[in-house]
């Protein structure tokens, strides 16, 4: 049986990730920050007859990764799919325009989006280099191809996750992994922020996403049918 490891697990994009995956017949390992709606998201994925595990972690923390995917490791296997979906900025949190933005701010971002990748690209891609299969899915905001000044500092933190994600994929292509690109300018259904900025009464300030649609390009991309695929209706309804 194959293994999908879902870092940045959430009711949204995450859960339809992990239900996609796990409709196809693989064990999945969900990471998130909290422990606390794990037991819900493993009941979800109950019907599906797969194993499963969760794991708290929060993958911006030295070693965490590197812990949380020893845990899937030991509980379901070898991981043969990697879903880092905690790229894409968050909407709700606070942020200053990119003219207010200096190098520290940018710092600070790269470290939340690109370390984390490349760390966890560290730890799967020896394996899976010897095994000569795997595939790794890396989530970036929209910021990476058009200009969102209000994004700030993770505007261009987003544009180098993409270009780390595109660059590995270049680079093991030949050891037959798969690297996709996922790029993601909307408000994701069913989310956490969706669920925020929809209370009754409060109109959505941003255009939505299907989740399952998402996760059905996040198996293509895993599959390498796909390098990259965008989905765009942020940017257009500015």
């Amino acid at each position: 049986m194959s293994t999908i490891a879902v870092l940045g697990a959430g009711p949204g994009l995450g859960m339809s990730v992990a239900q996609r995956f796990a409709k196809e017949g693989y064990a999945v390992g969900l990471v998130s920050r909290s422990s606390d709606r794990h037991p819900g998201y493993l009941e979800t994925l109950a019907p599906t007859g797969v194993r499963t595990v969760a794991v708290a972690a929060d993958l911006r923390a030295p070693g965490e990764a590197a812990r949380a995917l020893t845990e899937i490791t030991s509980e379901l296997g070898p991981v043969d799919v990697v879903y880092h979906g905690s790229g894409a900025h968050d909407l709700s949190a606070p942020s200053v325009g990119i003219l207010e933005t200096g190098p520290a701010d940018i710092r600070r971002a790269v470290a939340e989006t690109v370390e984390p990748a490349a760390e966890v690209a560290s730890l799967v891609l020896p394996a899976m280099r010897s095994r000569g299969s795997g595939s790794l899915v890396y989530v970036s905001g929209v910021s990476a191809l058009v200009p969102l000044p209000f994004l700030g500092p993770y505007a261009p933190a987003s544009g180098a996750l993409r270009t780390y994600a595109r660059t590995l994929a270049a680079a093991v292509a030949e050891d037959g992994i798969h690297v996709g690109s996922l790029v993601v300018g909307g408000l994701i259904e069913r989310g956490d922020i969706h669920q925020m900025l929809t209370e009754p009464g409060v109109p959505a300030p941003y255009a939505t996403l299907d989740p399952d649609e998402v996760a059905a390009a996040v198996w293509r991309l895993a599959a390498g049918e796909e390098v990259e695929v965008v989905f765009d209706v942020l940017s257009q309804h500015g």
